[in-house]
């Protein structure tokens, strides 16, 4: 196998198809990977999240110069240390790993080591991995490699993300929840479609203005102090910038809950390989009394499981609702991989 390393953005950006192709049948297939997220990640670096970073995305390739494996990596001084990570490390990509297949993952990742010493930046002293699925079989292959190597490694759970199957549709979903929840949102659900068409939820559409609505979900998250905090300029940026490109990949799944003609709750998701992923959410608490956060929520879960999707996935947190929903832990893992 033969390993070469992406340094700049015009080649960067030339792979978008190819690597789009090789993540669907990849170990982790998630949103956060794609070509057109990560890209718009490394535009603002994670708005603003780092100040600088040097692209080292590793390309596998076979005898027949077929892509088989992507380690999207970027090398930054991290407390005055050279460290490998991962293009979207840390907080605005719930789900990362390595680009490959199952029946591919063990070579690739031999000759990614390999080639990490032979060819890799003068003087990198660490690789940081975070948010690997714990399932994800790279992690046992990095462990064994680094072993080899008398490379020090550390695995450590870092966050649950909970995920509720839609496995036998909405009724059999409801069937699953604690019987309390279950009747809370049903009774909540059923009270806003009483007072339709007051109360109205909308997707927004293919033809829709992107940016006008994206401004609509930003001021929602103000409403938070917490979030208005963390929406920065910069992060406004790159939030504009992430809702674009999935916008038009089409994959976006940004809804909204009304109140007349007021917008009272929006929840930013990913309609992607079959799952809803719950991304983001901004929630007006001047209409408190519709429950606008649970009954907007209710219809996307309705909506995913009466068209066909498999899972609603909360992604990264505990949140108290994502269990009175129904959320089931899976978690995610930081590798920290130390060379002798």
């Amino acid at each position: 196998m033969r390993i070469s390393f992406v340094r700049d953005d015009e080649t960067f950006d030339s792979r978008s198809g190819r690597w789009n192709q090789l993540l669907a049948k990849s170990i982790t297939n998630v949103p956060f990977l794609r070509h057109e997220f990560l890209r718009a990640w490394w535009t603002d670096m994670g708005g603003g999240e780092w100040e600088s970073g040097e692209l080292w995305i590793a390309e596998g390739r076979d005898a027949q110069d077929d892509l088989i494996g992507i380690a999207p990596l970027f090398l930054s001084s991290v407390d005055g240390r050279l460290t490998l990570m991962f293009i979207g490390s840390l907080e605005i990509a719930d789900y990362l790993d390595f680009i490959t297949s199952i029946e591919n993952c063990e070579s690739f990742l031999l000759a990614f080591c390999e080639s990490l010493v032979a060819d890799g930046p003068e003087g990198w002293e660490i690789l940081d991995l975070y948010n690997i699925p714990e399932g994800s079989p790279s992690l046992a292959a990095l462990e064994k490699l680094a072993a080899e190597r008398d490379w020090q490694v550390k695995r450590e759970i870092t966050a649950p993300c909970p995920w509720v199957s839609l496995d036998g549709g909405w009724e059999d979903y409801l069937s699953r929840l604690d019987s309390k929840q279950r009747h809370e949102l049903r009774r909540k659900m059923r009270r806003a479609a009483k007072h339709l068409p007051s109360v109205t939820w909308e997707v927004v559409k293919p033809e829709d203005d992107i940016g006008r609505a994206t401004d609509v979900f930003l001021r929602l998250m103000a409403k938070d102090p917490q979030k208005a905090d963390f929406l920065s300029q910069a992060m406004r940026t790159q939030f504009h910038r992430l809702t674009r490109s999935a916008h038009e990949a089409g994959w976006l799944y940004l809804s909204f809950l009304k109140v007349g003609e007021q917008f009272a709750a929006g929840y930013l998701n990913f309609d992607y390989a079959n799952r809803i992923w719950i991304y983001n959410s901004g929630i007006d608490l001047d209409f408190r009394t519709t429950s606008p956060g649970w009954v907007l929520l209710g219809y996307i879960i309705r909506w995913a499981a009466e068209n066909g999707r498999d899972a609603v996935d909360f992604l990264r947190g505990d949140e108290d609702y994502k269990y009175r929903l129904g959320g089931e832990d899976r978690s995610i893992v930081r590798m920290t991989i130390e060379r002798s």
